[in-house]
């Protein structure tokens, strides 16, 4: 007999990601029988038109095709050159074969150089893994912490699926803790007591806390103030951090800027906090997602622990090599002087500056239109507006009588998860200017009528 449903475990079952859910499946029908469809579904930057980085996918060709170094030479920076030369030469026997389970050394010591300078703080390569984009390491995480149906783990309300879905893969308990919209989405500690306090009366053994900064979908940027509030109340409570900072690079709005968790673990001095520090190339302005490159860095973590972590990644060997490279290439980009940096340096500001022109157009057009109410984006690759429905109307007919009408596929906020009584959407600020500009019209032609 075949196999069904009912062999399969209910962990499974109950797993849901709604950033490919039924809206977007039936918006890939739609665009099939013809129809125009713009994707503001999910972070994907190449797929909406953003170009990839030349020197990148140049180190990428030569060190994909060493040959290259020797026949066409002269049509590659020499930097880029060296750097492809390099990183063979780190990884011993190429894109082709096995690295060591953290990843190549060369790569790790890149990283570690990198987060020195950002921050201004020690960092061990010892204590750096290389994964298949940040989604895998935070999946090790999670899979370490929790033990027991009985663990609970804080994520953010709204937060990303692949915080929810893992957990309940791995039998685990979700803990909500809400974002403050009101107050820019800052996380305030009284409703971290309220979540913490609600779990614990319920049976439930908390052993850590994920925070998204920039905001995922929230889009917005936490100050030091508050990384350091959530730094304490982890300490209070005995438990670790899952610091997820991929979209560091994405910070738009003046006055403000990125302060990584590890920076004021360190400068605060808590050694007693156990944290988890995930990056990759998928955001930022690489957009990278299908190279599926990025790291986690651990601090505090004692070693019998972390050799436990090891073994988890040893199970699938290493990640992928050329991903490994994107990582190198994000960690140490060309430099001032070197032959690629202005290509390089142009190439970036013009993304950047796209995007910080995209999240004003989004934020400013959604707030025009009534019935809805959007926080200003100040980094990262996302709004997500409030909007005000017909009585008995849900986010998920709304998002899709959106599709059906305009082409716009967005995703309900109910598949982030958002306060009760409330209801949302989220789209990313990631279609090119003109594109953006038609989002807004078309949405609040929708709007009117559909209210």
């Amino acid at each position: 007999m075949a196999m069904s449903l009912a062999d399969l475990g209910t962990s499974v079952l109950k797993t849901e990601y709604a950033v490919r859910g039924p809206i977007v499946a039936r918006a890939q029908e739609l665009e099939r029988a013809g129809k125009k469809i713009i994707y503001c579904n999910i972070g994907n930057p190449q797929a909406l038109e953003q170009k990839p980085l030349t020197y990148l996918r140049q180190v990428l060709a030569l060190a994909a095709w060493p040959e290259l170094m020797e026949t066409a030479s002269a049509v590659f920076p020499v930097d880029a050159v060296a750097t492809a030369r390099a990183f063979l030469a780190g990884s011993k026997h190429g894109l082709g074969a096995y690295s060591e389970s953290k990843g190549v050394r060369f790569v790790r010591e890149a990283v570690a150089e990198f987060i020195a300078r950002r921050d201004g703080i020690a960092a061990d390569p010892e204590a750096i893994y290389l994964t298949d984009g940040a989604s895998k390491g935070v999946q090790t995480a999670l899979r370490l912490l929790i033990a027991k149906p009985s663990d609970g783990i804080m994520i953010p309300i709204p937060q990303y699926p692949l915080y929810s879905a893992t957990i309940t893969l791995y039998e685990g308990r979700q803990v909500h803790y809400y974002l403050d919209e009101a107050n820019d989405w800052k996380l305030s500690r009284k409703m971290l007591e309220d979540s913490y306090d609600g779990a614990i009366s319920a049976g439930t053994r908390v052993k850590a806390i994920c925070v998204i900064n920039p905001g995922n979908p929230t889009g917005s940027v936490l100050d030091r103030a508050n990384v350091q509030m959530i730094l304490e109340f982890a300490r209070e409570k005995g438990i670790a951090v899952l610091a997820d900072e991929v979209y560091q690079e994405n910070v738009y709005r003046a006055g403000e800027r990125f302060v990584s968790f590890a920076r004021v673990l360190e400068e605060e001095g808590m050694k007693d906090v156990s944290l988890f520090s995930f990056h990759s190339c998928s955001k930022g302005f690489l957009g990278e997602c299908g190279l599926r490159g990025g790291y986690f860095e651990i601090r505090n973590i004692p070693a019998d622990v972390a050799a436990q972590i090891t073994k988890l990644q040893s199970v699938s060997l290493c990640s992928n090599l050329p991903g490994q490279l994107a990582t190198y290439i994000l960690v140490r980009p060309p430099r001032e002087g070197e032959a690629s940096f202005a290509l390089y340096a142009k190439e970036r500001d013009a993304i950047l500056g796209a995007l910080k022109e995209r999240a004003a157009l989004l934020a400013e057009g959604l707030n025009k239109i009534p019935g809805v109410e959007c926080n200003a984006v100040a980094g990262a690759m996302y709004a997500f507006p409030k909007i005000s429905l017909p009585a008995g109307r849900t986010d998920e007919e709304y998002c899709m009588a959106l599709l059906e009408a305009t082409g716009i596929c967005v995703v309900p906020g109910s598949g982030f998860g958002q306060l009760p009584g409330t209801a949302h959407f989220r789209t990313t600020i990631l279609p090119p200017t003109e594109r953006i500009k038609d989002v807004v019209r078309l949405f609040a032609e929708f709007h009117g009528s559909y209210r």
